[in-house]
């Protein structure tokens, strides 16, 4: 089966306090439960903390350099994943769609590469 990454972005929610974060989790694990029930789930996080990042690295000259922090100019950071293992697009919009309703913010569905494919010309990686 195919693998999907469900994503949400940072940005996209708006300010919390702690005890609103705990009953939004709350009702994400509902979720989760009920992925690993169906067996679907590969992976969860619990949610990115932006303030937590530990480096960014970018290719200078064939070299990895390093910077303290998050790297991306930008507002948008990654705030939390579910990667699923369903038999189709359906179904990865279904658990989207629950994690949405449930967390009341936006999610984004990703579908993984084959095994192996580094390429996107289906090319195998090497």
């Amino acid at each position: 089966m195919p693998e999907y990454l469900i994503t949400f972005n940072d940005e996209w929610v708006p300010e919390h306090t702690p005890e609103q974060i705990a009953e939004k989790a709350e009702a994400a694990r509902v979720v989760i439960d009920d992925m690993l029930a169906a067996d679907v789930l590969v992976f969860s996080n619990g949610g990115l903390d932006r303030s937590t990042a530990v480096c960014g690295v970018e290719a200078v000259d064939g070299q990895a350099v390093f910077t303290d922090g998050p790297y991306v100019e930008t507002k948008e950071h990654l705030g939390g994943f579910a990667v699923v293992d369903v038999p189709d697009d359906e179904a990865a919009r279904y658990w989207a769609g629950r994690l949405a309703t449930a967390l009341d913010w936006p999610q984004e569905v990703h579908r993984f590469r084959g095994p192996g494919v580094a390429r996107g010309d289906g090319a195998p990686a090497r």
